[in-house]
């Protein structure tokens, strides 16, 4: 019989939620799972002697004991016996040097997010971005590309989080009626790789800003898909996108107010012929908003980052498609909160 007994547990393990976190993103910006991953199994005085760290040993095993206990490290023995190797999660998506990577989003978190979801109750007070356009700086796009390292770590940030998203994508979707699709805001084109990965009659285009499609192009080469995926330079609110039969935004709508995302939806139309599809894949919320926690996280997420932008429920998207002219719509899900969200010319 289920208790209705008031408990303190959930209130304590959310509030107290930036402990495991912290310690999982120092870990991938420390590249402890890429460094484990080259040496094999190593003890906890090789590993504070490899990364010079300087707090007691005793730290060190709570640090590293940590991650065991959540499964991100395995463990055999303990204390000054003890053999630290990567859990079987974290030895294929926290590897740095393996393409099934996906920390570019924990280092990005780790670097920007985290200290600035501290001010989340000024960005709830002020409607104004907590990021580094705060002190009267650049805001999100202009900082990043500003500097080629942030933009580098933001694009493969983008590529980490929907990874997952892109490779069910490119095995759910029906394109047998399709042969063309640009990913419009493409960043490292990881989503038209997965695409022609996965269907070879697919020519796909990843359009973006010029620097970074330097990006996109190393990604195409390394994964030797040339000849079903290209680059196409532009500016997707300046420049008609180039025209396919599939036009897909993933992450890009949240990032901006209504009045900007029914302006892409615009363009995605533009470039469709009758019968296309245009595809957004994000963090759909549930129409009640119960349920989809991480979507309406990500919705505050952007309240941080731009002051405006905000995540949105199928029934939002359902009525901007109409607005625009798309003749249908559907919800397709994807891996954990994700899902495609589908209008039809």
């Amino acid at each position: 019989m289920q208790s209705n007994q008031p408990s303190p547990e959930q209130i304590m393990q959310i509030g107290l939620g930036f402990w495991p976190s912290k310690a999982l993103l120092a870990a991938v910006n420390l590249k402890l799972f890429t460094h484990l991953a080259e040496k094999g199994k190593c003890s906890g005085a090789q590993i504070k002697k490899d990364f010079s760290f300087q707090c007691t040993d005793r730290h060190v095993y709570d640090f590293l004991d940590t991650l065991t206990s959540f499964g991100f490290l395995q463990r055999e023995g303990v204390w000054d016996t003890a053999l630290y190797s990567n859990g079987n999660d974290a030895d294929v998506f926290l590897d740095k040097k393996k393409p099934s990577y996906i920390g570019g989003i924990l280092e990005m978190a780790n670097n920007r997010l985290y200290p600035f979801w501290g001010d989340l109750e000024d960005g709830l007070a002020t409607g104004r971005p907590q990021n580094e356009a705060k002190h009267g700086g650049e805001n999100l796009f202009g900082v990043l590309y500003e500097s080629p390292e942030r933009l580098r770590e933001f694009v493969h940030a983008m590529s980490g989080i929907q990874m997952g998203n892109f490779m069910m994508f490119g095995e759910k979707f029906d394109f047998s009626k399709y042969k063309t699709l640009t990913d419009a805001g493409g960043a490292g084109a990881m989503l038209s790789i997965m695409v022609a990965k996965h269907q070879p009659h697919m020519q796909c285009t990843s359009f973006d800003l010029p620097a970074v499609n330097v990006v996109a192009k190393e990604n195409i080469t390394k994964f030797k898909i040339n000849k079903q995926v290209r680059t196409f330079d532009g500016d997707f609110f300046n420049d008609a996108l180039p025209s396919a039969d599939v036009v897909v935004m993933g992450n890009i709508l949240h990032d901006w107010d209504e009045e900007k995302k029914i302006a892409l939806m615009k363009k995605a139309y533009e470039a469709l012929p009758d019968g296309g599809a245009f595809v957004a894949i994000e963090n759909v919320i549930d129409d009640d908003r119960r349920k989809n926690a991480f979507g309406l996280m990500m919705s505050l997420n952007m309240l941080i980052e731009t002051g405006v932008g905000f995540d949105y429920t199928f029934n939002d998207f359902k009525r901007w498609a109409k607005e625009v002219g798309f003749k249908s719509t559907s919800l397709m899900p994807l891996t954990g909160p994700s899902s495609a969200a589908i209008a039809i010319k």
